[in-house]
């Protein structure tokens, strides 16, 4: 019988003969896909990961080792650790280097099983998809998509003592709606912790909406528009901005939110409106694990002796004002500060109440970008990013949406866009484009900003 993943983690606690951390990841996913009106594959997986960090005391100071892999059995605990030791004994002096997380009091549920999911939470999904699919081959279009449900379920100990146990459960709905010409393309995703709450029928007659948009077609030049972003493209551009607002490189003048001579941007206003952003693990309908155990697109080597760490919220910024930025504890004690780990998710919210609708209808000419594709960093110290439209952006002309535009290139920094916006509409949870295989747990506004940075014309469709 396979060994339940509170023993795995015991052993590879119990056989380390360095100070180290483990933990172990119980994923179990479920999916189906589809395209031209037709379901096409489903799908169930079960996989276990172990991850040891292993710390040892090296020539100047101390280093980590970090091994993850996937495992089947207790036989394979020991090569990961020993693994993880001689990456720790080889390693350089870590910058950040701190004492590993000692055993603190939480809620125990470190001896309950690992949760799970199966093809049967998509049921109701499958339902609505195939009465879906009869409209669209009715108005002539295609519809093609993917819809995954996945829970982890997270056992961390170390030799400290430390035991915790966290679920996170994801899910995601991605559509995308063509014309049976393929003249028109708009796409929308929808994320969840369950499936409840998604409404398959709503989701295909906006993406219905968007492409009788499209039956008009207007060519634009590139320039600077007045631009309704919706929380879902906002949401792409944020997700980059807290993923590099590390303190330490801010002090050394290495990102956006550096202020010169070692000094942060901490305390400066960089929007005029009264817009929030904090994380927090326990925040309704994007709840998260609430301790360090980083296996994901928030990895830093430097968090490798902050395993368990508690993770509380976090505002980063207050009503327009800068006012934290993410620190591992070996840096926060370095600096005097307190440490502030990032939870896997991310909430914008400036008290603003007006829908999308409501802001495209007082909206006299401006363009409707609805998602955001292939961004990239251009130049870190102003965070500039740049990327390509894609599935949909569309002319508003007094008070309603006229057609179509052609696709661009766009430069923006969401850091300078911040200062520059005039309107925030109400904050709803929702999924983004680019960044959903790794970060889908946000709550985000519809943004005016009056002169968005359409660099190039892009032939993409």
């Amino acid at each position: 019988m396979s060994m339940a993943p509170q023993d795995l983690v015991e052993r590879a606690v119990n056989v380390a003969t360095l100070p180290s951390v483990a933990w172990v990841t119980e994923r179990t996913e479920a999916n189906l896909r589809w395209a031209n009106n037709g379901l096409i594959s489903n799908g169930e997986m079960r996989s276990r990961s172990l991850t040891v960090t292993a710390i040892a005391a090296v020539e100047g100071g101390t280093a980590a080792g970090t091994v993850s892999q996937q495992i089947a059995g207790g036989d394979e605990v020991g090569a990961v650790v020993a693994a993880a030791e001689s990456l720790a004994r080889a390693g350089r002096p870590a910058e950040d280097a701190a004492p590993l997380v000692e055993n603190y009091a939480h809620e125990d549920s470190w001896p309950e099983p690992p949760e799970t999911t199966s093809i049967e939470v998509l049921d109701e999904l499958a339902k609505g998809l195939g009465d879906a699919f009869e409209r669209a081959e009715a108005a002539r279009q295609q519809l093609f998509g993917f819809a995954e449900h996945a829970v982890e379920t997270t056992y961390l100990g170390s030799s400290t003592g430390l035991r915790r146990r966290g679920v996170q459960p994801t899910g995601r709905l991605e559509l995308n709606a063509k014309a049976a010409d393929r003249a028109a393309s708009a796409w929308l995703g929808r994320t969840t912790r369950d499936f409840l709450d998604v409404d398959v029928a709503e989701a295909t007659e906006e993406l219905n909406t968007r492409l009788g948009w499209a039956s008009t077609k207007v060519d634009l030049p590139p320039g600077r528009y007045e631009t309704l972003l919706p929380s879902g493209a906002i949401a792409d551009l944020m997700i980059y901005a807290y993923w590099t607002a590390n303190a330490r490189d801010a002090e050394e003048g290495r990102n956006v939110y550096a202020a010169g001579d070692g000094a942060t941007k901490i305390g400066q206003r960089l929007a005029e409106l009264p817009i929030t952003v904090l994380s927090d693990p326990r925040y309704p309908r994007v709840e998260t694990i609430p301790f360090v155990a980083f296996t994901s697109s928030l990895d830093d080597t430097s968090w490798a002796f902050d395993g368990g760490l508690p993770i509380n919220a976090t505002t980063w910024i207050d009503k327009g004002v800068l006012h934290e930025l993410i620190r591992n504890r070996g840096h926060a004690a370095q600096t005097a500060a307190r440490p502030t780990p990032p939870a896997d998710n991310l909430i914008m919210d400036g008290g603003g109440t007006a829908s999308l609708q409501e802001m495209i209808s007082t909206t006299r000419r401006g363009l409707l970008l609805t998602c955001l594709w292939y961004i990239r960093e251009v130049d870190p110290e102003r965070l500039l990013l740049t990327g390509l439209t894609r599935d949909g952006v569309y002319l508003i002309e007094n008070g309603e949406v006229v057609g179509a535009v052609n696709n661009f290139r766009f430069n923006e920094s969401p850091i300078e866009l911040l200062g520059r916006i005039t309107e925030i509409g109400a904050a709803e949870l929702t999924l983004c484009r680019e960044w959903n295989d790794y970060f889908n747990r946000t709550i985000m506004p519809t943004i005016r900003v009056p002169d968005f940075n359409m660099s190039t014309v892009s032939p993409a469709s």
